[in-house]
């Protein structure tokens, strides 16, 4: 387990390696500061997750998950942009809420991946949780229930991130996270005052990596462009928020038909799909799935022709931005919308598989991953959509 005096440390190291890679364009991080050791965040099973931490520059700051339990298997789970994730603003609000609305009483309090990347306040009175609410909705996160093997969780539903991982694959992933900080130990030995990585300096960061360790042997990377013409247009994609704690297929199905000009409300499409209203909203059921397809094709009159992937896997993702299609993706409790990937590695040591993800959580704002760890996340579906030529 990473300790907490750790993480700036790991957490500087990481992103200038991703920063040294390409992944991170200079313009926004370099120069940029890890501001400190960020905020603790939890498993629903109670044990430390990781470590949400900001990144500053200028005014422009993001938060990037630092993984303190090995059974992650990496230490950068991923990098968001926005909202504002003042902590303890939300703390305190989240204080008020419990207090005033639910009459509560607790002594303790802490920041739970209740359905990552969804975050709660778990509310706790002599240890033994009282309330938990989740961030920006404030609506009561339900007890975590049975669920039948092989559907994954609803989308306001609770659930276990560490419980999620094969109890081989956590072996496997303890093995390769001791292996990256024993190499940053040996790289960067606590201590030494040559190299601040607080601070992502190429030129600093350079120094503690032999050249062959420095050569960038991969990268490639795409975003959604206006056409596959990656040099007439600026990237092309816009994010919505759900607008209920439940409605993010909603807002996912409306990220890509917006991205196809057909200007659907979100109300609309949750009507479609069958959601209820912002009043007395609901989620998508698994075993209604499908119903994703139908309503792309549907409201663009069989102009897109939709598809469902129970197998999401990387090349999928790689071949539909390089066909400049966005998709929608499915991970347990919750859909988002992928529209770029990243990828390198440097020399043999370092290799990095990254998404970007437009997140309708939180609702009304949403999020922007840039980038989502792959190989740390779990995929279940994917929908895509393409034109079709006549």
């Amino acid at each position: 387990m990473l300790k907490r005096d750790m993480i700036k440390r790991i957490a500087g190291l990481e992103l200038n390696a991703l920063l040294h890679s390409g992944i991170l364009p200079k313009q926004l991080f370099e120069n940029g500061k890890v501001q400190s050791s960020g905020t603790p965040v939890y498993d629903t099973n109670g044990e430390l997750l990781l470590y949400r931490v900001p990144v500053k520059k200028g005014r422009q700051v993001f938060q990037a998950d630092i993984a303190a339990n090995p059974e992650l298997g990496h230490p950068l789970m991923a990098i968001q942009l926005g909202p504002d994730w003042s902590f303890p603003k939300l703390l305190k609000e989240g204080k008020q809420i419990a207090e005033r609305k639910h009459r509560v009483k607790f002594n303790q309090t802490r920041f739970v991946a209740y359905s990552y990347p969804k975050l709660a306040i778990q509310f706790l009175q002599r240890g033994r949780e009282v309330l938990m609410l989740e961030l920006f909705t404030w609506e009561k996160v339900p007890d975590e229930k049975p669920r039948t093997p092989g559907v994954p969780p609803g989308h306001f539903e609770r659930w276990s991130l560490l419980r999620e991982i094969p109890s081989a694959k956590r072996v496997k992933n303890k093995k390769s996270f001791k292996e990256r900080i024993d190499f940053w130990d040996k790289k960067h030995p606590v201590g030494d005052r040559m190299f601040n990585p607080e601070y992502l300096r190429l030129a600093d960061f350079t120094r503690i990596l032999t050249p062959a360790e420095l050569v960038v042997s991969l990268f490639i990377s795409r975003e959604l462009h206006y056409s596959t013409n990656n040099d007439d247009h600026h990237p092309c994609y816009e994010l919505r928020g759900q607008l209920t704690n439940v409605w993010c297929v909603a807002a996912s199905v409306q990220m890509i038909l917006d991205f196809y000009r057909y200007n659907y409300t979100q109300d609309r499409l949750a009507q479609e799909l069958g959601l209820g209203t912002r009043a007395n909203p609901n989620g998508l059921p698994y075993s209604r799935a499908n119903d994703v397809v139908t309503v792309l094709q549907d409201l663009t009159s069989q102009a897109l022709t939709g598809n469902r992937n129970t197998n999401a896997n990387w090349n999928e993702f790689v071949s539909e931005i390089n066909a400049n299609r966005p998709l929608i993706s499915w991970i347990p409790g919750h859909s988002r919308t992928v529209a770029g990937y990243t990828r390198s590695r440097l020399g043999t040591w370092y290799t990095f598989r990254g998404l970007l993800v437009y997140d309708p959580w939180p609702p009304t704002g949403g999020s922007i991953a840039r980038w989502e760890n792959f190989d740390l996340t779990t995929y279940w579906d994917t929908f895509t959509a393409a034109l079709t030529l006549v």
